[in-house]
């Protein structure tokens, strides 16, 4: 008994005091420094990593970077994945990886039409040349093609370059709801029509926390505490002072400016992306059986996973769904 007692005061001590040895981790993201990074950011910066007993190093992705590999090597603790996909093909190809926390509860992922031109329904779209790239084509436009009719002629590729999607007023091109509609805007002079997939039944999770199933087995309280303290983070970044988390994304990412980052946040909470649906009962972070089973049901639907991939395997319930930082939701 007095070992027992010994032991939670030790856990209590070590939450309440920064100042005594911090579980150092390393949370890899899949891209540069942004403000879909925020909550993140937001964790080290204000202490609420520290406050959770974690000294957490945030190692940014990129185009040379292949964080998920150093996931799977046990280089890394954390990772930032995209969307299910990814996870369900770990399971298909035995990666010993696992989803704790959907941190997104949309896809960011957008297609973008010139307004008045007959293309400003998202049943108009079917229609329009499409600029798609090498991955969405795979991915999500095989979605698009099973769900809804998209037609894979109509198809020219996406180079990252919003240039063709401006010249041709009778074309649609995909983009992520922070970051293409603001490079039209600019570039362009007008404004797009904004067609997020998530909200036309695109049901994956995104911007998930992946972790290692030893980890998950032998540091399950580590596990928690990071889940818990980037929900935490992700309240304080959208509904409080943000700065400092900002100040710390520009340090990692020096070309990005003010104006995207406020566009970014401005998208973010205007679509609700980290924060609607199941979260506002269960949390930032919430992910649901149902859910998985709908985005794995449509995949294997659209030919984009094999029906025989144990999809249960990718991912893990225990650590969400908690209602962790609910208090700190505006009212």
């Amino acid at each position: 008994m007095r070992t027992v007692v010994w032991a939670g005061l030790a856990g209590i001590l070590a939450l309440s005091n920064p100042a005594l040895a911090l579980d150092k981790v390393t949370f890899g993201t899949n891209w540069l420094a942004e403000a879909e990074h925020g909550g993140y950011y937001q964790a080290v910066v204000d202490g609420t990593y520290a406050k959770y007993g974690l000294d957490v190093t945030i190692l940014p992705g990129g185009p040379q970077a292949n964080n998920r590999l150093l996931l799977a090597t046990g280089k890394i603790e954390f990772y930032m994945g995209g969307n299910m996909i990814q996870a369900f093909t770990a399971v298909e190809e035995k990666i010993p990886t696992i989803v704790v926390a959907g941190d997104f509860q949309k896809d960011p992922q957008v297609f973008m039409s010139h307004p008045g031109v007959g293309l400003d329904k998202w049943t108009d779209l079917p229609k329009a040349t499409a600029f798609v790239g090498k991955e969405g084509l795979v991915s999500f436009y095989q979605w698009m093609h099973s769900a809804y009719g998209f037609k894979e002629e109509n198809v020219r590729p996406y180079t990252f370059n919003a240039a063709p999607f401006i010249a041709d007023k009778q074309s649609i091109q995909q983009g992520y709801l922070t970051a293409e509609p603001f490079a039209v805007e600019k570039e362009g002079g007008f404004k797009p029509n904004i067609f997020l997939l998530a909200d036309e039944g695109y049901s994956t999770y995104a911007t998930t926390i992946e972790t290692r199933a030893d980890l998950v087995a032998n540091k399950s309280d580590l596990v928690q505490r990071f889940v818990d303290a980037s929900a935490v983070g992700w309240y304080h970044y959208l509904y409080g002072d943000n700065a400092q988390a900002n100040a710390a994304i520009k340090k990692d990412n020096p070309d990005i400016t003010d104006e995207q980052i406020a566009f970014s946040l401005a998208k973010l909470k205007e679509y609700g992306i980290v924060d609607s649906g199941d979260t506002l009962k269960l949390g930032i972070g919430a992910m649901t059986d149902a859910r998985m089973k709908d985005f794995f049901e449509q995949m294997v639907k659209a030919g984009v996973v094999k029906a025989d991939v144990d999809y249960s395997k990718s991912y893990t319930l225990k650590y969400v769904d908690k209602g962790v930082g609910l208090e700190l939701r505006p009212k």
